[in-house]
């Protein structure tokens, strides 16, 4: 099969995804993706002999406090995409960091995610009785079900970039330098080390099974409040 002009079609959406239009480069990000998937083809087959000049950087809305299903969620978006997600606490803030059309899906991923969780969270918990879940052990429950889902997602995410890897091997290091110059620009970073965390294995299960059902390519499609590409 001739795919000159799938390839050529691709090339159009890849000039698209760099818009300073937020939604516009969304919208030619996920035709990529699906035009890759529906025929067969690898970034390494749309190469253009140009190489990538810098690393963008796009920031999102998020919490202060950060939940650590949340951080997970970012960090298994983040590795899925070639991304790498910086978290502020003082101005409630995430940058996300990324080259050419992997940083947008990243951040409409992470947000279509983020609030689909939430969703099906509060679905689950209005099934639970007060009185099994009062006071701390409703907590309990909350978090142990947002951290099933987000460990599903996560694995499906994995999956998703082993059968289509979003970077050509020739670029992976040419990606990887120019994300690390990006945030040595931002500054010192702090890590953070998660604690252990108590588990209700029930609702863990309940969430896992609920996050096998979420469609992981829909938030590339459609717009989000909150977010600002940096640098542009």
């Amino acid at each position: 099969m001739d795919h000159n002009p799938i390839i050529e079609k691709i090339r159009k959406l890849l000039a698209l995804s760099n818009s300073c239009n937020e939604h516009e480069a969304a919208l030619a990000a996920s035709h990529v993706q699906r035009l890759l998937s529906e025929h067969n083809l690898a970034m390494a087959d749309i190469e253009t002999a140009q190489k990538p000049e810098k690393a963008d950087r796009v920031e999102t809305t998020v919490a202060r406090s950060m939940p650590k299903w949340v951080r997970h969620l970012s960090a298994g978006v983040s590795s899925a995409f070639d991304c790498q997600a910086i978290h502020h606490p003082a101005t409630g803030t995430m940058t996300f960091i990324g080259v050419g059309a992997d940083v947008q899906i990243a951040v409409y991923t992470f947000t279509y995610l983020d609030k689909t969780i939430r969703r099906l969270c509060v679905a689950y918990m209005k099934q639970q009785t007060a009185v099994a879940t009062a006071g701390r052990h409703r907590e309990l429950v909350r978090h142990s079900y947002y951290l099933g889902a987000v460990s599903t997602i996560n694995q499906r995410l994995t999956t998703q970039k082993k059968e289509t890897p979003v970077t050509p091997g020739a670029l992976v290091p040419i990606k990887e330098g120019l994300i690390r110059q990006a945030m040595n620009e931002i500054g010192k970073l702090r890590t953070v080390h998660s604690r252990k965390s108590y588990i209700n294995s029930g609702a863990y299960l309940q969430g896992q099974a609920d996050g096998r059902r979420v469609g992981i390519h829909h938030g590339i499609e459609s717009g989000g409040k909150g977010q600002k590409t940096i640098g542009r």
